[in-house]
């Protein structure tokens, strides 16, 4: 079950991602922009990659768009399509985490995300847990 949705939006891709938790809402938020990049073509088992991942920020909101955009980068960079996140820790100004890849090789490119932005970004805590829309730009 996807943990996301898309919305309308004029340019770019604008999604609503819902979580229980704010260590979730991270990591459904990225989930969310890999299934939107790229499909698995190869069913095969592949070998993976873990990359260790530290933020800093002076707000939520600035270390939301910092994780993601680090993680849309590492992807190009690395030539990886990420899998799977494991947030160590989490607070309003500091992310230890890491993220697990395969080779770009074993997908089918469905979109190029250039980065997530902070136009109309809102990060808000509801009755269920959190909720974050964001604009990626395409």
């Amino acid at each position: 079950m996807k943990n996301y949705e898309l919305l309308e939006h004029t340019a770019d891709i604008k999604i609503r991602v819902t979580a229980g938790d704010l260590k979730d809402l991270f990591i459904n938020s990225a989930a969310a922009i890999f299934d939107i990049i790229a499909e698995r073509n190869n069913p095969k088992a592949t070998p993976q990659t873990k990359i260790t991942l530290k933020q800093t920020a002076d707000t939520l909101e600035e270390l939301f768009i910092n994780w993601l955009n680090e993680l849309i980068s590492l992807s190009a960079v690395k030539e990886l399509i990420f899998t799977d996140f494991k947030i160590k820790k989490l607070d309003e100004h500091s992310l230890q985490a890491e993220a697990i890849g395969e080779s770009i090789k074993n997908y089918k490119i469905n979109s190029e995300i250039k980065a997530a932005t902070y136009h109309e970004l809102k990060l808000t805590k509801i009755d269920s847990g959190w909720q974050a829309e964001v604009i990626l730009d395409v």
